[in-house]
């Protein structure tokens, strides 16, 4: 389904089409997400968002509230996620959608719900920012995938409710690989159980859907609405997050976007389309931020690493969805090292206040959409640039690095710093920081850059800790990185995916990286098969009364 028309991952709570949120009058640290999907409001032309099924816009919608609620209502402890009309939840994914886009957009459109899936989990982990499903009626597919990631789940009793992942026996492809992945790794279901719930349209209701794990609690309509609000409010019981606070407004990004780039304040991004990559720069502080609590609340939403991580993430998720030819993106950075670092310092210190503590997350899971993006990432660390503490991740996020070496003139040279911020408060979805990934946990190897925190390193001094790839001088400079990047444009992008995908995450693996994994390989085969999208694969003819045809070699 081919569109000139740019996503835009901005929206606000007055413009939105899909989802309510409302804070409990009586209990502020309760909220209430409720879904009640608008069947005309799909995001492109060709189908309606019939039965509560959601395209790409209502979960950059639910991204948008998750968002708020962190920064805006920090009082709020638990997150109730709820349908919006009687009997149905979520009926997931809109399968009309889906076999109308193209692969592409099919894959990207799954990573983003994962990362959003995984965004709830993220906070309930880091920041004490719990969810609870109340599924109030049918909940299939994705919509069971979103129940998953909170939680707990509370499923009402009313002998025609079920929670179903239909994709095999209805679509011919998998449970979104976030719902596979939930139900092993987090929610325990049997073997055995999981494979009769994967292949069964109708789904599991009342006490078996509890006694398999798929809920955590069932409840008879009459008091669904009074265990819902226990639930929540043991949950918050739990949580760390202040009695007392006063939120930061999420004011809209400054973008501009020309034929050729955009412009942030803090981001800026060059196209070049012949040569198929991107120039994303990231700018320091002009000027030193804040370094107490008071000074950070006052500038709110300005405050440097906040705004330059909402919109770092808004551009990686721009190119992700809207120039998908440009398979490389370099990534630099400009400004004063000693303002990022000042930077890094108060977040080490004032990590416990919440807003700090929701920034550190926000940076985390920006840089962590990163990693999975599947393109090819290229650090150059040239004059004038400023890979310094959290900064410096973007080096070690990318799949090389280059820095420029300048014996002869110091006084021009690049130089990396590291922070804190570079050992454990920024992890990726392994679990692992960047530079462990890097050197796959080896003590001693890190326990040489810990020692190097707070020095400037020159082009050498980084080459022989194994900071970065390479470090040509001024001579070669131009032409090493010209032929690594012609290089790069003439190798196959999936076998470039594939390739990346594999060797960002090393050692050991977890429901995270199994989620994105198993996104890159088995969705992106599955999807292509034609027992899925060809003339009669299930999701072409869903719906149209057609049977599918199987080709039933296994493969």
């Amino acid at each position: 389904m081919s569109s000139p028309l740019i996503v835009s991952y901005g929206t606000a709570p007055e413009q939105y089409r899909h989802w309510t949120l409302a804070i409990d009058d009586q209990d502020r640290s309760i909220a209430t997400l409720t879904m009640k999907v608008d069947e005309n409001g799909g995001l492109r032309e060709g189908y309606k968002l019939k039965l509560k099924s959601y395209d790409l816009g209502v979960d950059i919608e639910l991204h948008d509230a998750v968002q708020r609620i962190r920064f805006e209502h920090p009082t709020v402890r638990t997150v109730v996620i709820t349908g919006g009309r009687d009997r149905i939840f979520c009926s997931g994914a809109n399968i009309f959608m889906l076999g109308l886009s193209s692969h592409a957009w099919k894959v990207n459109f799954c990573k983003f719900t994962n990362e959003t899936r995984n965004g709830l989990e993220d906070s309930s982990q880091y920041d004490g920012l719990k969810f609870l499903a109340a599924v109030n009626g049918a909940c299939a597919g994705g919509g069971y995938e979103l129940a998953a990631a909170c939680d707990e789940i509370v499923l009402v009793d009313d002998r025609s409710s079920a929670v179903s992942l239909p994709e095999i026996p209805l679509l011919g492809v998998l449970p979104g690989t976030g719902g596979l992945t939930r139900l092993t790794d987090k929610r325990n279901v049997r073997h055995d159980h999981a494979d009769i719930f994967c292949t069964t349209s109708e789904g599991v209701r009342g006490q078996r859907a509890k006694d398999w794990k798929l809920v955590d609690e069932i409840a008879k309509p009459a008091v669904f609405a009074q265990v819902v609000r226990e639930r929540a409010i043991a949950l918050a019981a739990q949580s760390d997050r202040p009695v007392r606070a006063q939120g930061v407004q999420l004011t809209p990004l400054s973008r501009e976007i020309s034929a050729t780039g955009i412009e942030y304040d803090f981001v800026s991004i060059v196209m070049d389309r012949d040569a198929r990559h991107a120039t994303i720069t990231v700018k320091a502080p002009a000027a030193p931020a804040p370094a107490d609590i008071a000074g950070i609340e006052a500038v709110g939403a300005h405050w440097w690493p906040l705004q330059m991580a909402r919109e770092l993430d808004d551009a990686i998720l721009h190119l992700r969805t809207n120039e998908t030819a440009l398979g490389t993106w370099l990534l630099k950075t400009s400004g004063e090292a000693r303002h990022v670092m000042a930077c890094d310092a108060s977040m080490v210190e004032n990590g416990s206040h919440w807003l700090v503590r929701e920034t550190i997350g926000l940076l985390r899971r920006t840089l962590a959409r990163l990693d999975v993006s599947s393109r090819t990432l290229f650090a150059l660390i040239d004059t004038n640039s400023c890979f310094a503490g959290t900064l410096a991740e973007l080096a070690f996020a990318a799949d090389r690095s280059y820095m420029l070496m300048l014996s002869d003139s110091p006084e021009r040279a690049p130089y990396l710093c590291l922070s804190e911020m570079n050992f454990s408060p920024l992890p990726m979805i392994s679990g692992q920081s960047r530079l462990a990934r890097r050197f796959y946990e080896d003590d001693a190897l890190l326990g040489a850059v810990r020692a190097k925190i707070g020095e400037s390193l020159d082009a050498d001094s980084a080459m022989a800790l194994g900071l970065v790839t390479t470090n040509p001088d001024d001579i070669d400079w131009s032409d090493e990185i010209r032929m690594a990047l012609e290089e790069r444009a003439s190798m196959s992008p999936d076998a470039l995916t594939g390739l990346e995908a594999n060797l960002r995450f090393n050692g050991k693996e977890n429901m995270a990286t199994r989620v994105f994994g198993r996104l890159s390989a088995w969705q992106n085969w599955i999807f292509n098969r034609p027992n899925a999208v060809g003339e009669l694969g299930a999701l072409k003819v869903y719906g149209s009364g057609t049977k599918a045809k199987f080709d039933f070699d296994r493969i």
